[in-house]
């Protein structure tokens, strides 16, 4: 069968894992390790069957016809932004390169 060519995506700690297990079962690429990944979960059927989300949802019994909807997915969307936002910025790594000088002896 003719591979296709794609472009994913990866957290680097997730392609760090990928490359050391594509390593360890002496395989040529990352690539030829996700082909065998999603072959095997493809034939194996354990993706699971599509099920469908009736009866997930609640509907507020005041408003059946969800015509406040819009009201209170704003309030909520609203609420949101007041809350402060953290961010956690990871300092790049810095290092200062030092040339040694050749003593003449």
């Amino acid at each position: 069968m003719p591979k296709q060519a794609i472009s994913i995506t990866l957290e680097a700690d997730n392609v760090t894992w990928l490359r050391g297990r594509a390593g360890a079962a002496g395989l040529r690429s990352v690539s030829e390790l996700l082909d065998q990944l999603v072959t095997a979960a493809r034939e194996s059927g354990a993706g699971g069957r599509t099920t469908s989300v009736v009866g997930t949802i609640d509907i507020d019994s005041g408003d059946p016809l969800l015509e406040r909807a819009d009201e209170a997915i704003g309030a909520l969307f609203d609420a949101s932004l007041a809350r402060p936002l953290v961010l956690k910025e990871s300092a790049a790594p810095y290092k200062i390169r030092r040339h040694l000088k050749k003593r003449r002896g």
